[in-house]
């Protein structure tokens, strides 16, 4: 779709973006004068992009079929413009979040969102182990280290990978002033979203939580567990001086404590190759066909896998109601350890909605712990 075209469908469509106002609006007048062109067909051609199948109706949003009428957001002007595409805007309010301490004494999970600039959202989910502090410290920081250095390039990517390396740094010099050697072992996972201009979406991640995609009703991963078992992972570990272990419920952990290769934290073994340099991906959205980005922790992770989690949440009406029924359906199936869900809306949210969803029972039901 070309810019002025799509200036001219917001000038007489309005910036609101629903059926209410498809429906209404007026038929857009032609770009030239009508000329009478006769086909064999008896069909009437048009010369305007207005009416491009010469039914007679005006193209409006609707039109394009990006959204159905449960969403009725605003249009992002200028990024639609930018791009030559209807980009809606995605409201922090519509988010849905949801974090359950399951069998658990603590609730170790951390989660955020907000917005870090004006075209700039930040989804952040944090799953904390050997005690809270690591979760908490980038629950709290890591949003003002991103925003810094937002000012010194564009590069998404890149900024995500200062932040985390910055945000683990800090983590050490505040750590270094706790009474407590324990607190050394305390370590998080850590998986950020930034999404600019409501259409570049980019993720960064260390440990075992995850971030999904759901475009056409398919669960695209936009993460990859960084676990012993992955053959690069486990040669920086061997490489560097550590060494990976089995526990009796065969879960391979680093010098036989922890069961991630990266995290923020866990400066007991940084030495053994635990490092804190997050694995990115970017990605552009395409909002008629991209329903929601979920982020999750491991207590939903082990207990469903992405397409369930995809067919579960294109059953609801509300990603609200997605994150609780989500939550709710990882406790009813065993899950011992905390649970964490942000379930962010875009363009397609409910136009794939899923009539049947399907379980494995065939996972097997152990304790998705770490220290297990």
């Amino acid at each position: 779709m070309s810019a002025a075209l799509l200036a001219r469908l917001i000038a007489h469509g309005g910036s609101r973006v629903c059926h209410r106002v498809a429906r209404k609006s007026a038929r857009a007048p032609p770009e030239e004068p009508w000329r009478s062109v006769h086909s064999p067909s008896g069909a009437r051609h048009s010369n305007s992009r207005f009416d491009p199948d010469s039914s007679g109706r005006p193209t409006t949003w609707d039109s394009f079929g990006i959204w159905d009428n449960r969403i009725d957001e605003p249009i992002l002007l200028p990024p639609s413009i930018r791009y030559g595409k209807p980009i809606p805007k995605v409201s922090l309010s519509r988010v849905g979040c949801v974090s359950h301490i399951g069998q658990r004494k603590e609730n170790e999970d951390r989660y955020q969102l907000s917005q870090l600039t004006d075209n700039i959202l930040y989804f952040a989910v944090y799953d904390g182990h050997g005690g809270a502090e690591a979760a908490d410290f980038c629950h709290k920081y890591m949003e003002g280290h991103i925003k810094d250095l937002l000012t010194e390039g564009e590069n998404l990517e890149l900024v995500l990978t200062k932040a985390f390396l910055s945000v683990d740094k800090a983590l050490a010099r505040h750590l270094h002033f706790v009474a407590d050697a324990s607190v050394l072992s305390s370590g998080t996972t850590a998986t950020v979203a930034l999404l600019r201009d409501g259409i570049e979406l980019v993720v960064a991640s260390v440990g075992d939580s995850r971030a999904m995609l759901c475009r056409k009703n398919k669960a695209l991963k936009l993460t990859v567990d960084h676990t012993p078992e992955r053959k690069d992972e486990k040669e920086r570990i061997r490489n560097s001086g550590g060494f990976v272990s089995w526990n009796s419920l065969g879960q391979p952990h680093v010098n036989g404590r922890l069961a991630m290769t990266r995290s923020i934290g866990d400066f007991d073994l940084k030495n053994a190759g635990v490092i804190a340099e997050p694995e990115t991906r970017r990605i552009s959205l395409h909002h008629v066909h991209d329903s929601f980005l979920a982020l999750t922790t491991d207590g939903i992770n082990f207990i469903m896998n992405s397409q369930e989690i995809c067919d579960v949440i294109n059953q609801c009406n509300d990603p609200r109601e997605a994150a609780q029924r989500i939550s709710e359906q990882a406790l009813q199936y065993g899950a011992e350890d905390n649970s964490t869900v942000l379930v962010v809306p875009f363009g397609a949210w409910g136009k794939h909605k899923s009539s049947d969803v399907s379980f494995s029972f065939s996972r097997s039901f152990v304790s998705s712990g770490r220290w297990a």
